[in-house]
């Protein structure tokens, strides 16, 4: 299965396609420059990605569930993209689920804490790179991308699956 993971974001949307289980098939970013216009970045936004999803077809989209912060503004900027990013796998059929920061960094490193550092290390390890994706934002992604599969196959389930704050029965 072909799965496309998004790490959101208004200023740079962080992209990656991965399929038969641990295998990269392309990784990116899509910038929006601040100069344009909300209504020009959004579309941007929405053109690249749709191409990005009409070049690789993938089979399903995940994507990084936004966390909110201190800055109320950036997340309102954050929510207007996932709305694009929604509205694009909508248009092209494709499911969609949505991971934790907690959840991504547990399945991908096995602990919910790790850094940013430890999460772009494992994945390019992962995947055999001799160093992360970059920019970040594609490495986040990737984990995303990870993330759902592992979670999809029932390999990484415990991690993926379980909700932030759970205990195991042990």
């Amino acid at each position: 299965m072909r799965i496309l993971g998004i790490d959101p974001g208004f200023g740079t949307l962080g992209w990656a396609v991965i399929e038969d289980g641990l295998k990269l098939v392309d990784c990116g970013a899509i910038v929006s420059g601040s100069a344009l216009r909300l209504s020009d970045r959004l579309l941007k936004i929405f053109r690249e990605l749709d191409e990005i999803i009409s070049n690789h077809a993938p089979a399903a989209l995940a994507m990084e569930r936004l966390y909110f912060a201190r800055n109320t503004t950036t997340a309102m900027d954050v929510s207007k993209c996932i709305g694009v990013v929604l509205l694009a796998a909508g248009m092209r059929g494709l499911s969609c689920a949505e991971y934790t920061p907690l959840q991504v960094k547990r399945a991908v490193t096995g602990y919910g804490k790790a850094t940013k550092r430890q999460v772009q290390m494992m994945v390019g390890s992962l995947y055999g790179m001799k160093k992360p994706p970059s920019p970040d934002d594609a490495a986040d992604a990737l984990a995303v991308a990870t993330c759902h599969y592992l979670a999809s196959s029932g390999a990484g389930a415990a991690f993926a699956e379980r909700p932030p704050g759970a205990r195991t029965g042990r």
